[in-house]
């Protein structure tokens, strides 16, 4: 009796393992569109991107393999047309090299990478692409996929063809009633108690959200304005009633498009009273990107910087008692860094003790630049400046470490180069 009991109750939990929660995306605020979203498992580390109008559907191990003869053969290009970045899937017949093109209207390959495809769903992100008209291939040892972009947004960047996620399930040709065109769902392996984070993207506008789905839902993203001085546009994360940008700054001009300094001597970095920036160890192309720049705090204070703001409009350099608030809210500074910081060890250094980024905030270690000029702790710490502090006292800054969970505050030299995270700014 009781090897029966024990049996329907694993087919009941198998059962509700294999339960799939569809979830759709929504956009509020600056936009009521979303072009894309990405999809993170913080718990999996597993990650894919979606087309806005898609359908995310969470699925157990046994439902995913219940779909793998649905599998689509063809190559798919959306959004199409597209404004900014454009998604590339497709089903090889069988695991090789291939060689994915892009082809102007000239007959000219713009762009060309080779790649090694599973027998499963490939996706490739496409970037960079100037308006025109392309022709796309996927060409194997035994096959060839071919498709059609149009790009109506001028771009002066280099396209970009790169791998972003493979073994996903397709299930296409799953309309609504009264909508048009084809609603695509996108399976993903999802366990119980899993946190995702979804990013969400229209045009300029790109929202973070974290979730632990149990139910079908819709994920909707409010899109708010955070374009800095020299045009970089960030991702928003709203954590309690606060909305923080969801990446370090890394703009080179203030909001009213006024260049800050560029100091890269040691020597002369150490020896400013006067605004400041640069790069981690002078390398632009290495980390602007991921880190964003440091900023000595005489960037910030209004005194020396002649009263400009160096965040996006409506947005502003938070306080300590912004990041007390903060802190407060998810459970006091010994486990609030935890909870701020990225999961993994791609860029904080092992052991990252706590991390599960559960925020969305994604704290990265951009380490700093010491006063006297030098750089250190990148991939140890992160450091981020507050507005507190004058012309007498050292300001206030905030730290994380790899080492533990927490949130440490402290005082320290005006020529730092720190990291800067925006808050924005409360309606009166």
């Amino acid at each position: 009796m009781k090897k029966i009991l024990l049996l329907i109750a694993i087919l009941c939990v198998q059962k509700l393992n294999s339960q799939p929660y569809s979830i759709s995306f929504a956009g509020v605020g600056q936009s009521t569109t979303v072009n894309s979203i990405k999809i993170e498992n913080l718990t999996s580390s597993i990650s894919l991107t979606l087309n806005g109008g898609d359908i995310l559907r969470l699925t157990g191990t046994t439902a995913v393999n219940s779909f793998e003869n649905r599998q689509s053969t063809e190559l798919k290009v959306y959004p199409n047309p597209t404004a900014d970045n454009a998604i590339l899937q497709m089903h090889p017949p069988k695991a090789g090299s291939a060689v994915i093109s892009v082809i102007d209207m000239t007959g000219k390959p713009v762009a060309q990478i080779q790649s090694y495809l599973e027998n499963s769903l490939q996706e490739f992100r496409l970037s960079g692409v100037d308006i025109g008209f392309y022709l796309i291939t996927v060409k194997g040892s035994s096959y060839q996929f071919s498709g059609k972009l149009l790009c109506n947004t001028t771009s002066t960047g280099k396209i970009s063809i790169e791998k972003i996620s493979s073994n996903l399930s397709l299930d296409k040709d799953i309309s609504d009633s009264g909508s048009k065109g084809t609603q695509v769902i996108v399976d993903m392996n999802y366990t119980a108690g899993d946190r995702l984070k979804f990013t969400g993207i229209s045009g300029i506008y790109s929202t973070v959200i974290t979730d632990i789905p149990s139910s079908d839902k819709t994920i909707t993203f409010n899109f708010i304005a955070c374009t800095d001085g020299a045009n970089n546009n960030y991702p928003v994360v709203t954590i309690g009633t606060q909305t923080w940008m969801a990446e370090n700054l890394k703009t080179i001009k203030y909001n009213d498009g006024t260049l800050i300094p560029l100091v890269e001597d040691g020597v002369a970095w150490a020896a400013l009273n006067t605004p400041g920036y640069c790069w981690y160890d002078n390398n632009e192309t290495a980390n602007k990107a991921t880190y964003g720049a440091l900023y000595n705090w005489h960037s910030l204070y209004t005194t020396t910087n002649g009263d400009k703001n160096v965040c996006p409009a409506g947005w502003q350099v938070p306080s300590s008692t912004h990041f007390t608030t903060l802190l407060t809210y998810l459970g006091g500074e010994s486990i609030a860094g935890g909870k701020l910081k990225e999961s993994g060890t791609t860029h904080w250094l092992a052991p990252n003790t706590g991390a599960t980024n559960e925020t969305g905030f994604t704290a990265l270690p951009g380490g700093n630049r010491m006063y006297q000029g030098t750089f250190a702790d990148i991939g140890r710490n992160g450091f981020w400046w507050t507005t507190n502090g004058n012309e007498t006292t050292e300001p206030w800054y905030e730290t994380m470490n790899r080492n533990n969970s927490s949130v440490y505050g402290a005082r320290f030299s005006r020529n730092n180069g720190f990291s800067v995270r925006c808050i924005k700014v409360l309606a009166p």
